[in-house]
């Protein structure tokens, strides 16, 4: 029997030895052709090498001549795609932000301050009472007297002080029964199916949640508020309940001056006119945004209509409701604030009034436990 083991090795040994030699001068010609690209491209972005750089082509052995698909530090670096943050835009000292574009732009628009908070790109909570324009003329906070450039403010503070509490307390305070007080409100509205509704002071979003659902998917709801506080927490509310047909946005109810005219079907405010400074003025954009034929529910404390009533609401109210405050929110001066301006508030007949000169037809009101709260109603022709 012949052993033919060495004359196959030699034939497979030269086989061996040959592929090797070619996949080696394959890879040099490769690593030389990328090479000679990289050069041409760089030659191309670079026509007047300086000095320094010819240096370091000459210098084959420096670290980092080569130019190839190998060169990571080339990459570019920064956050994973989706976990980028971005950045407050607060930077007044960014010269390219500040420089105007061109000569019309106006040296206001290159002072402006972005706002911290950004809910909606039409936000707009401009107080239109400054002392400019109203110089020293004092209205009401509560009891006590203050100039009208300031009351914005200090409400302002008010409901960011209680913005966390403000479901409990309000359950708290009137045993509940605020939600049959909304739901009563909610079947005055004549909602339906495609419509665009405007809850103002919306706050926390009781009755956006609700409006959400009867408009649908055609429909739109857009929830607003004066308070970005207030407004968060309503925004976190109605996300998690999966209302997806609702925008949020922070808007003066004075001007609402990110709404065009003739834009809403139902306009909305519960439990906010009472803070507003100028109510006629909140009034009038409120018939402004409405579509003809469109209706204004307004929900709000008003005055009892049976006096033993009214005595032992004023005692509850100003004993009771400033240590719940203290003991649930630890802000027992907020709800002291909220039981007086709700004696300040106008009563039925005045409100219906002035719902009337703001231009509003068929205007009525319902009185709700005993006048305790009102819901006023009125329709623009």
């Amino acid at each position: 029997m012949t052993d033919t083991t060495n004359n196959n090795n030699v034939p497979h040994d030269q086989t061996t030895s040959t592929n090797g030699h070619l996949q080696d001068k394959l890879v040099k010609d490769s690593i030389a052709h990328n090479q000679s690209i990289s050069a041409q491209a760089q030659a191309r972005q670079s026509p007047l090498p300086t000095k320094a750089s010819e240096t370091v082509k000459k210098d084959s052995s420096h670290p980092f001549d080569t130019n190839d698909f190998t060169k990571v530090q080339d990459l570019p670096t920064g956050a994973p795609q989706g976990q980028q943050t971005t950045m407050p835009n607060n930077n007044t000292n960014n010269d390219s932000l500040n420089k105007p574009i061109n000569n019309t732009v106006s040296s206001s628009a290159n002072t402006q301050i972005p706002k911290q908070t950004l809910f909606n790109q039409r936000d707009d909570i401009n107080n239109p009472h400054t002392p400019d324009t109203d110089g020293n003329e004092e209205t009401h906070f509560g009891y006590k007297t203050v100039n009208k450039a300031e009351k914005q403010a200090r409400v302002a503070d008010v409901f960011t002080s209680v913005a966390k509490k403000y479901d409990i307390m309000n359950d708290l305070m009137s045993f509940g029964i605020h939600r049959l007080w909304k739901r009563y409100a909610i079947s005055l509205s004549g909602v339906r199916s495609g419509q665009h509704v405007l809850d103002i002071a919306g706050g926390t979003g009781d009755l956006a949640k609700v409006f959400s659902r009867e408009v649908g998917r055609n429909g739109h709801v857009v929830l607003s508020d004066i308070n970005a506080a207030m407004l968060e927490v309503g925004r976190e509310r109605l996300i998690n309940a999966g209302c997806n047909n609702v925008d949020f946005v922070l808007a003066n109810a004075e001007t609402l001056a990110p709404f065009d005219d003739e834009s809403f079907d139902l306009v909305t405010i519960s439990f906010g006119l009472r803070n507003v400074t100028d109510k006629d003025a909140a009034l009038k954009a409120m018939y402004r945004v409405l579509k003809p034929g469109g209706r204004l529910l307004i929900l709000e404390f008003s005055k009892p209509v049976f006096e033993p009533l009214s005595k032992a609401y004023d005692l509850y109210s100003f004993t009771a409701l400033p240590m719940m405050g203290k003991i649930i929110a630890n802000d027992s001066e907020s709800y002291q604030y909220l039981a007086e301006s709700i004696r300040m508030h106008p009563d039925q007949q005045t409100l219906k009034q002035m719902m009337q000169q703001a231009g509003f037809e068929n205007c009525d009101y319902h009185n709700l436990t005993a006048g305790i709260v009102a819901v006023h109603r009125g329709f623009k022709a």
